[in-house]
């Protein structure tokens, strides 16, 4: 389904971004296209891959989902086609364990039959977000509402006009708790009063609408107490919980790009000629292909054991296996993807292929769920304990 329809789809859809004038809404003909796809995939029981360990889901593991994932990776819309969207399905998660009956109703249910699209709120620009315990989007308890003040950017998902739920981290401070217990996960309505939409955040130009990446601003947006989930202090406790098969979905469709890629370079190769040869036989071509199939071959075995490794039910033990493939596959694919954008020359950079739209997101993944840096302060942290008692 992916080869024959909704790769061919994806490049029409994307043809008609902003072709009615307002780059912020989906025109009728998109809607068809997504609608359909979507339809074709539920009529074939082909939905919810991602809900593992539920009776809502389709009763894969991890392991078993990240084949999926690297498929649905070669294709713009192949995880929307499926429900398997970032960020939507770690807030599936989240609402559907931590949400009251109320929430998964209004939310929850919506978005598992695909209807409405939410957005993760965490980075913040005024701090160095990268170490998590610096946000400080004030949240503070008045009567049964809770009242939120400051700002968020990198809200993706947040600039579709699907959206209705925000899932927001928020500064809930307490001298009696721990430093990672000063932090509180809350349910915002996408319609709440007091939340401005400041701008799009673009990437390396592109502000990715009509789904988009939104800097946004809270003023005084009152909540309902009982949006607070789990409790003041529970925080991290939440979103951890949220970011570990995340991080192994984006790391397994970073793989199907890669695939994608290669694939492009190599049909490339063997179609165009210069200098009386095939594109493959000239310069070290040949090497570069083949140390892009082991390269790719090599990271997909890697987050294979992150993802049997989450799957064993220990969070802590996957912890450094999840960061080493949050590392090693957005910078495989990246390396993969600017390969195949050299081969195809001034086109690979055009939007006559999807390599360049592809180079871009998998540069931003780089940063997406904790910087390149802080993943690999976590492995080195974990192989120094080896050896010592010592925190380090």
């Amino acid at each position: 389904m992916i080869k024959e329809d909704i790769e061919p789809a994806s490049e029409e859809f994307e043809s008609l971004i902003g072709a009615e004038g307002d780059r912020w809404s989906y025109t009728a003909r998109q809607t068809e296209i997504l609608e359909g796809l979507k339809q074709k995939a539920k009529d074939q029981g082909l939905w919810n891959f991602w809900l593992t360990d539920s009776e809502r889901g389709y009763g894969l593991s991890t392991v078993e989902y990240a084949y999926l994932a690297e498929q649905m990776g070669k294709a713009h819309l192949g995880a929307e086609t499926f429900n398997c969207s970032a960020p939507d399905t770690g807030n599936m998660e989240v609402l559907e364990r931590y949400g009251n009956d109320e929430h998964k109703e209004k939310w929850l249910k919506p978005l598992l039959n695909g209807e409405i699209r939410s957005a993760y709120l965490m980075t913040e620009p005024g701090v160095a977000s990268s170490d998590a315990t610096n946000m400080r989007m004030s949240c503070v308890r008045d009567g049964d509402e809770y009242v939120l003040n400051g700002e968020k950017w990198w809200s993706s998902g947040a600039g579709d006009p699907r959206c209705k739920v925000y899932i927001t981290m928020v500064y809930t401070p307490d001298a009696n708790r721990p430093r990672h217990q000063q932090h509180s996960m809350i349910l915002v309505d996408a319609d709440t009063p007091g939340v401005t939409k400041l701008r799009a955040m673009e990437v390396f130009g592109n502000d990715d609408a009509p789904h988009g990446h939104l800097h946004l601003k809270f003023e005084n947006v009152r909540v309902p107490a009982e949006n607070l989930l789990l409790g003041e202090g529970r925080g991290f406790e939440i979103s951890q919980g949220r970011l570990g098969p995340g991080r192994i979905h984006h790391c397994m469709r970073a793989i199907g790009q890669a695939e994608k890629a290669l694939e492009l370079m190599c049909k490339r190769s063997l179609e165009r000629e210069a200098f009386g040869k095939k594109l493959a036989q000239l310069g070290a071509n040949y090497d570069i292909i083949a140390e892009c199939r082991m390269e790719i071959e090599q990271a997909r075995l890697l987050c294979l054991k992150a993802a049997w490794m989450m799957d064993q039910g220990d969070p802590r033990a996957a912890a450094p296996w999840i960061s080493q493939i949050k590392v090693v596959a957005p910078r495989v694919a990246l390396k993969v993807t600017d390969e195949a954008m050299q081969m195809f020359g001034g086109a690979g950079m055009s939007q006559d292929t999807p390599l360049a739209k592809s180079w871009t997101h998998l540069r931003t993944l780089r940063h997406a769920d904790g910087p390149d840096a802080v993943h690999r302060r976590q492995v080195a942290r974990k192989e120094l304990r080896k050896y010592t008692q010592e925190k380090v």
